[in-house]
């Protein structure tokens, strides 16, 4: 079965993109899950300051890097088995979905949330313990978990 999450862009700055995140369950009303945030848009991608462009995009979790090791410690194996990494993105590599309050710990990753103003992403990591176990579950139980990102 294909799982969606499906992030709606919504506020564009210099420095960040705001967002919303949806569960978007087949028959169903889209479900409310977090705000994200993320670098700014660019014309021409600036390494570790430019966000991804909106598409359709495969998540798997990955098991290796300093995010893993870092929440590895932070959450434990039985909780934590791999980094939520977005796959095929034109340009990019090693895009993740993690905790993060500003676009200064984006780089060019999604960060989410509970709170949003200004800059500033709050509650994240009460959020990603939120989805963070819906998405790994749909994947280590054999779904295709896809990301659709849109701009408002």
């Amino acid at each position: 079965m294909i799982q969606k999450l499906k992030l709606i862009r919504f506020n564009h700055t210099e420095d960040d993109t705001q967002g919303l995140l949806f569960w978007d369950v087949p028959g169903k009303a889209p479900a409310f899950l977090c705000f994200t945030l993320e670098d700014e848009h660019r014309a021409v991608k600036v390494m570790h300051e430019t966000r991804i462009p909106a598409g359709i995009y495969r998540l798997k979790l990955r098991e290796y890097a300093g995010m893993h090791q870092k929440y590895l410690k932070r959450y434990g194996k039985a909780w934590h088995q791999g980094m939520i990494e977005i796959l095929d993105v034109p340009g990019f590599t090693d895009i993740l979905v993690h905790c993060g309050n500003n676009d200064d710990h984006t780089s060019g990753c999604i960060l989410v949330g509970d709170s949003l103003s200004p800059r500033f992403l709050g509650s994240s990591r009460a959020a990603y313990e939120r989805l963070y176990p819906q998405v790994k579950d749909a994947i280590l139980g054999g779904d295709e978990v896809i990301l659709e990102i849109v701009s408002a």
